[in-house]
C-alpha cells in the first residue's frame, strides 16, 4: 500500500547546500517528490542563523518506523549532532509531519506533528503545497489553518532551486 507522506526540511547551517543534498537523496530513495517554496525564518528558541524551511510530498510504501530511521540516518550524514539541545543550529532537520491521516503515536513519533499548527516556517509551506489537504484531527485545510495563524508570520520567500 502506497502512503503519502508529508517532511518539513530545515536546515541554518550552509542550508541550500544541505537541502539540495537532502532532495536529492529523498529523490534517490523514494522516486519522485514534490517540493513546496523555500521560506527563510529566524531561529526558534535559541539566537542562530535563520533556518531555511520547505515541505516535501512523498509517496512510499514504508512504515513509519522505517522512515524515523531512514530520516535519522540521512540527518546523521550530514552531520546532525543529537547531543545539542532541542532548540539549536541544524545542518539538517527532517521531520515526519503527516503519514496520510493517520493520528496518534506511531514507532515513537505522535502524528501529525504539533510543530504543523504551532510554527509558521512548518504550517505556511504546507499550506502552499497541500492547501485543500485537511489537517487531521481540526477538519480544517491547511489554507484555513494559514488564514487563521496567529503566530509570527515572518517568514521570507527564499527563492532557489532543490532540485
Amino acid at each position: 500500500m502506497t502512503h503519502s507522506i508529508y517532511l518539513g526540511l530545515g536546515s541554518n547551517k550552509d542550508p541550500e547546500r544541505h537541502l539540495k543534498e537532502a532532495v536529492q537523496a529523498l529523490k534517490a530513495t523514494f522516486g519522485h517528490i514534490t517540493l513546496s517554496p523555500v521560506y527563510r525564518s529566524t531561529a526558534v528558541g535559541f539566537e542562530g542563523d535563520d533556518f531555511l524551511n520547505a515541505v516535501a510530498l512523498v509517496s512510499t510504501d514504508w512504515g513509519v518506523g522505517q522512515i524515523k530511521g531512514y530520516l535519522t540516518e540521512l540527518e546523521n550524514q550530514h552531520g546532525r549532532d543529537r547531543n545539542q539541545p532541542k532548540f539549536s543550529d541544524r545542518v539538517l532537520d527532517i521531520d515526519l509531519l503527516l503519514y496520510d491521516d493517520w493520528v496518534g503515536e506511531f514507532d515513537g513519533l505522535s502524528l501529525p506533528r504539533d510543530e504543523i499548527t504551532r510554527y509558521a516556517h512548518v504550517l505556511k509551506p504546507l499550506a502552499d503545497l497541500a492547501p485543500d489537504l485537511i489537517h487531521p484531527g481540526s477538519d480544517q485545510t491547511y489554507a484555513i489553518l494559514w488564514d487563521a495563524f496567529d503566530g509570527d508570520r515572518s517568514l521570507m520567500p527564499h527563492p532557489f532551486e532543490m532540485e
